[in-house]
């Protein structure tokens, strides 16, 4: 049997699991499509933690769960005769054949920068009044100002150089601290968002994703604090009961561990 036979067995394998799961379930048959959101949403970010683990394992896990999600969604909808998951699948299938005409026609695409100006033209000309369209009102800020670059760069508006980028995050920064002198707090937080956004953007030019970056940060921080709080056991104490330089020994013992 070849390969894509065997792909193919599992997802009718798949659809066929869920028809009964579906009809047999008590779980399964209350769950509309707005009560399975917030599942959908907890499994990506649960991929997304897989992914910057390198944990290939689980990675396949979550793309499973992910994958389970689309076939229920689909299953759901084809009940009340919306769609089904020949539709989403033949949906996606005609946008990425129409989305690449550098590949199945005859346009000319040298450069993933000329695909991505070519791939914003197509959406305006499918029906966007934009290009920020496609940002989805529900991101997480950070994603979400990624994103907005990413789109407002594809249409030309961008820097020339990523030194003209860190030049306005160190203009940005000393706005902020302008206004954090003044103690105009509405000021402040105007000013620390514009931080942030040119610090996102300079990001991208110098190839690092924010998100996964500030995360991986955030694991590495854990990681170090709980050492810290295990130190601290040992010697029988609380960290509220010990001083910052006795804190320090600890943290910074951490760092050969946690980098």
């Amino acid at each position: 049997m070849t390969k894509r036979k065997q792909q193919l067995q599992a997802i009718e394998k798949l659809l066929d699991t869920m028809d009964e799961i579906r009809e047999k379930c008590p779980w399964d048959k209350k769950q509309t499509i707005q009560s399975l959101r917030h599942l959908t949403i907890e499994e990506t970010y649960e991929l997304g933690d897989a992914i910057l683990d390198n944990d290939l394992i689980e990675i396949k896990k979550e793309l499973g769960d992910l994958l389970l999600h689309i076939v229920f969604y689909s299953r759901i909808a084809s009940e009340t005769g919306d769609f089904d998951f020949a539709d989403v699948a033949n949906g996606i299938n005609e946008k990425l054949i129409s989305r690449h005409p550098h590949v199945f026609g005859d346009f000319i695409a040298e450069t993933e920068e000329e695909v991505a100006r070519n791939w914003e033209k197509l959406k305006l000309k499918e029906g966007n009044n934009s290009v920020l369209e496609g940002v989805p009102k529900s991101l997480p800020a950070m994603i979400k100002a990624s994103r907005i670059q990413d789109k407002a760069a594809s249409a030309g508006f961008d820097w020339e150089k990523s030194e003209q980028v860190f030049e306005k995050v160190q203009e940005e920064i000393e706005e902020m601290h302008v206004e954090v002198l003044k103690k105009d707090q509405s000021r402040i937080e105007a000013e620390f968002g514009d931080v942030l956004f040119s610090l996102i953007n300079y990001a991208r030019f110098i190839k690092v994703d924010p998100e996964s970056a500030l995360e991986k940060t955030n694991k590495k921080f854990i990681k170090r604090f709980q050492f810290l709080e295990k130190e601290a056991a040992k010697e029988g104490k609380e960290l509220s009961n010990m001083t910052l330089s006795e804190m320090d020994i600890h943290w910074e013992k951490s760092k050969t561990f946690f980098k």
